[in-house]
Formats: C-alpha cells, structure tokens, sequence
C-alpha cells in the first residue's frame, strides 16, 4: 500500500512520467536499426493463409467436414469470451469486419477484441476512480462526484478498443489509397501485355510492396483466393471489403462484369485508371485552396507582431531617445 501512494504523489508522478518519456524518445530512436521487413513477414502471413485455404479445399473435395475458421487455442481469454457471450452481445460479425479492414484475421484477434472490450471499462474505471479518491481528492471532495468520474472512465474503456482499432483501419485505408493508382496503372499494363488475372495481381502485389505494405498484402491474399475459392466473384469481393476503400469496390466491380459478360477487362482498367487519377487530383487541388484558410489564424498569431516589432521598433527607439 506504501508503494502504491508513493507512486500516486504528484511529484513522484511526474518523475515516472519524465522517464517513460525520456525511454520512449530512446527507443523511437533506436527501433528503426531493429526493424524486420514488414513486407516479408506480411507475406508470410498470407502463405499461412494460403495453405489454410488450399487445406479446405481439400477436405471439401475429400468429402470431409470442413472449418470455415480457425480453432482457438484454450485459455483465460476465450472462456471469458465464451461465458459472458460476447460474440452476440458485440456483434462478432461486424467486429470481424472490422478487424479484417484493420490487417487482423486471425479468430484469436477477434477474441482479444471482443475481452479488450469487455475489461478495459473495468480497468479504465477503477484507475479513474483511484485517481479521484487519492490524487484530486481535494478536488473532488464528494463521493458522488468521484463515482461520476469514474462512470466516465467506465465510457472512455468501452470505446477505447474501438478507437483504437478504428486507428488502425484509418493508417491501413490511407496507405492503400495512396498506392492504389499507381497498382491500377500496373495491373492495366500487366493485363493488356496478355496477362490472366491471377498472374496480373501476384506481379502487382510484388512491385507495389514497396510503395504499400498493406495493399501487396490484400493483392497476395486475392491471388490466393482466387486459386482456391470455388466462387471468382467472392475472392473479388472479400477485396473490396477488407480495404473498405470505394475506388477499390468501383474496379473490382468492373473485374466481376468483365468475367461474367465477357467485356474487354482493359478498356475498363483504363477508364478506372484515367478517373482516380483525376479524383487524386481534384482532391488536391481541394486541399491547396483549404491551405489559404488555415493559414489566417496562424500569421495572425506569429507572424504579424513580429513584423510590427521589426517595422514600429526603430520608431519607438528614436522616439524614447528624442524625448
């Protein structure tokens, strides 16, 4: 308990604070000398991927009963999981969805979430609470403002792992978006050199790793798709829904009605092509007209009373020495 309210004195807070800042300064600095390829083991994932998806294609093939998902390993977690019901209370699908778009497929990712959404509004309160009951005890001299506070602190842990996740799917869309034309552009070139489709999207998804960890990573798991779902048109559309991104719907749209119709896929390829390129564009030209705006309140601020010093200071000078 000593060590507890020790920890808890402002003072003594704010030392802890200023080394965890000073460490994580050091470390920012010195991570990028350990990193590993993100794109090698990204790849890995999508051939474990891949396997899973030839080995129910097997087993289906075989007559066998075949698992559409993962079996979880036992633990804490899932019989927590299990017991409270969280799959039906969270809406397990629409999380998975979620997840998927965030980069995380695995059935143990959605079990994670679905406990982190359960514990953190107990542990985000309790912290809270404790705040209020020792450090702003002065500040909050009754118990029913710190049992608020704390319902407060019960909010923000229940949308914490949301917000997080949501975060996440923000970084992933942002950084198909930018390296989406420029993988357009290749496939066009990679289907009207007489390509087939598969071969076309393992060729775009190894040149653009380099641009977009992220997009080479959904392009690989669509070759893989498309090599083992009996259904072309659902590898297609399970693209689609992991990015969440429209343009990336507008042409798998196109690739779905060129192979049920039989239309040329590279005019189509084209025309989509010509049309982000023009939206990347416009949404440029968006942001630099928006710039002039933004700029008012900050050269108001910083940059006008240095120019009135510079400009009045001589003036003043003289005139305090003539007087």
């Amino acid at each position: 308990m000593q060590f507890i309210k020790f920890f808890l004195q402002p003072e003594n807070m704010i030392t802890l604070l200023s080394g965890l800042a000073a460490f994580g300064t050091v470390l920012t600095l010195i991570m990028p000398m350990f990193e590993n390829d993100k794109l090698k083991s990204r790849i890995k994932t999508v051939s474990i991927e891949r396997d899973r998806l030839k080995a129910q294609q097997r087993q289906q093939l075989s007559g066998g009963e075949t698992r559409l998902r993962e079996r979880v390993k036992p633990g804490t977690i899932p019989q927590i999981v299990e017991a409270l019901n969280l799959k039906k209370i969270f809406e397990a699908e629409t999380s998975r969805e979620k997840l998927r778009q965030a980069g995380l497929r695995a059935e143990k990712h959605l079990i994670t979430f679905l406990a982190a959404r359960a514990i953190a509004p107990i542990v985000v309160g309790t912290i809270t609470f404790i705040y209020a009951s020792t450090i702003f005890a002065d500040r909050l001299p009754t118990q029913n403002m710190r049992i608020a506070v704390a319902m407060i602190g019960l909010v923000v842990g229940f949308y914490l792992p949301a917000l997080v996740v949501s975060n996440m799917v923000t970084k992933r869309k942002n950084s198909i978006k930018k390296a989406w034309s420029d993988a357009l552009d290749l496939l066009l070139i990679c289907v009207e050199s007489g390509m087939a489709l598969e071969p076309s999207f393992q060729r775009v998804a190894k040149e653009i790793g380099s641009q977009s960890v992220p997009l080479a990573e959904e392009m690989a798991l669509t070759v893989a798709e498309l090599s083992y779902l009996q259904d072309r048109r659902r590898a297609l559309d399970n693209l689609s829904k992991r990015t969440g991104l429209d343009t990336v719907k507008s042409v798998v749209t196109s690739l779905i009605q060129s192979e049920r119709y039989g239309t040329p896929l590279g005019t189509a390829l084209r025309v989509l092509a010509q049309e982000n390129r023009n939206d990347r564009m416009a949404e440029a030209e968006k942001k630099a007209a928006a710039l002039p705006p933004k700029l008012t309140v900050p050269m108001i601020l910083f940059f006008l009373p240095v120019i009135f010093v510079v400009i009045l200071g001589p003036s003043i000078i003289m005139v305090t020495k003539a007087a």
